[in-house]
């Protein structure tokens, strides 16, 4: 199965983009030799079911005169194929090699000669020495997905013997050469037609190559290449276009990805880098579906928290809002106001995010009275993880700044906001309990608060479910390390397949 998953890797799709990729995969020699692990083996049960058809003729055997014989219920009772290799050709492609390979075969005899004598048995045949050799095309489907074929094949029977069983056995040693001629050339003709149905049978596996894998109601990302595989002696490089897109709409984001390299690593089986343009297109992609929001209400807040989100609590800061408003819960509505920005640099991985956040009063009838419009810059730091075949993360809060946008109540400080002694206990309970750095008397610091208690969990939620990695049927990454580099990230990783 690890064969399907580098043959549509390599692959091409129909069709070119001339652009730098967002991800990159570099399958290793120890991929490789994966690979062929699980191939030969898949090609070893399909020379097991070599079927060859009865066979008879005529000799002359001396003193007996004409011998006419047939061979019969021919099956393949043995396969070895000790060596194998599967190897890279710079610029071309790959060649699978099979040597010193080896068959058994058993099967009936048939004989009559003088015309009356009839005889009968059975028959073993070894062959040593096979020896194959094929090259692998590979192209693009009607759909643009990888499709496998054998470009040419050559196959060689080496040695045979053969051993009869039963009735006039001696017979048969008169004219075993011309016998096992016969059973080497039926065998022969049989062995390239069964590699290249080997090679065919990849196709419906690599049919579920996730060239556009759907990660919600609101995106998916395309992981077609963007330029041919790059193979040298020993790896296969290759360039996939690795951006988000709104689903069913697939809009290029104001930006394109920047190029980047992998470094020569060769520990692990495939090492994979996902860029920092592929995050900022999902950013993109979220914050044109309007995702990117999220109304703060008192439920939100943790029952155990002293802070309450209504307007007694924001007139100690903003004493208006108490007068005009006495006695009512607020809503809060926090929203980006242009694209997030991820950055990558060497073991850290930050989003820049420039948001309003927006306070209501509930009135009793449900109608929502805005109190005041603040500017939010925020910074936060990303852990990333690889969670079975996706790549989800979670993050933490740097720092984040905020200054007043409109007031709808006059005006009013942000920082260091007054609030009398009555508040000061209050403050003081929401800094041990939530917050043991909060600056007590500060308004600011109490959004700093909301943010760390509700926002950045329903963040965190949504990020802990994944986004899908480039995956060939039950493909399963084992051993992953991930690092975060300059303007990208780099998993790598063993693969096993299962099923």
């Amino acid at each position: 199965m690890f064969l399907c998953f580098w043959l549509a890797l390599v692959a091409q799709t129909a069709e070119t983009f001339a652009t730098n990729p967002g991800v990159k995969v570099r399958l290793t020699d120890k991929g490789l030799e994966y690979g062929r692990q699980l191939g030969i083996v898949s090609m070893q049960q399909k020379l097991k079911s070599i079927k060859i058809q009865d066979i008879s003729g005529t000799e002359r055997v001396s003193p007996i005169g004409k011998v006419k014989y047939s061979l019969t219920n021919m099956q393949i009772v043995n396969v070895g194929l000790p060596k194998s290799s599967v190897d890279l050709v710079p610029r071309t492609g790959v060649r699978l090699s099979i040597g010193n390979a080896f068959l058994g075969l058993h099967g009936n005899w048939r004989v009559k000669y003088l015309k009356v004598i009839k005889d009968s048995g059975s028959f073993d045949l070894n062959v040593n020495g096979l020896t194959i050799t094929s090259s692998i095309a590979i192209k693009s489907d009607e759909t643009g997905r990888p499709a496998v074929s054998i470009m040419n094949c050559g196959a060689i029977v080496g040695s045979a013997s053969i051993k009869f069983h039963g009735g006039a056995s001696w017979l048969y040693n008169l004219f075993k050469s011309f016998i096992d001629k016969a059973l080497r050339n039926a065998l022969q003709r049989q062995i390239c037609p069964l590699v290249a149905d080997a090679v065919s049978d990849l196709n419906p596996h690599l049919k579920t190559l996730n060239i556009l894998a759907k990660v919600d109601q609101y995106a998916e990302i395309e992981y077609s290449m963007v330029s041919s595989p790059s193979v040298s002696n020993s790896s296969i490089n290759l360039s996939l276009k690795g951006e988000f897109y709104n689903i069913g709409k697939h809009q290029e984001p104001p930006f394109t990805p920047a190029g980047f390299s992998l470094p020569p690593q060769a520990n692990d089986m495939l090492y994979m880098g996902i860029s920092a343009f592929t995050a900022n297109s999902a950013a993109f992609v979220y914050n044109k579906a309007g995702v990117l929001s999220l109304y703060i209400t008192d439920d939100m807040i943790p029952q155990g928290s002293p802070f309450r989100l209504n307007t007694r609590t924001f007139g100690v800061f903003i004493p208006q809002i108490a007068k005009q408003y006495p006695g009512l819960m607020m809503k809060l509505l926090v929203k980006t106001v242009k694209n997030p920005i991820i950055t990558f640099e060497p073991n850290n991985m930050t989003i820049q995010a420039t948001a309003t956040v927006t306070a209501y009063a509930v009135q009793p009838n449900t109608t929502l009275s805005p109190l005041f419009v603040l500017n939010l810059e925020s910074s936060v730091s990303t852990h990333v993880f690889v969670s079975g075949m996706k790549i989800a993360g979670s993050v933490m809060l740097n720092e984040m700044n905020l200054t007043l946008g409109t007031s709808y109540v006059g005006q009013f400080q942000v920082k260091d906001a007054f609030c009398d002694e009555s508040l000061q206990a209050l403050l003081a309970s929401i800094q041990t309990n939530y917050n043991p750095y909060l600056q007590v008397g500060s308004l600011d610091r109490i959004f700093q608060v909301v943010l760390k208690m509700v926002v950045l969990p329903k963040l965190n939620a949504q990020l802990a479910k994944g986004y899908p990695l480039p995956t060939v049927g039950k493909m399963r990454l084992v051993n992953t390390q991930i690092q975060v580099l300059k303007d990208y990230m780099q998993i790598g990783t063993d693969i096993q397949f299962t099923g």
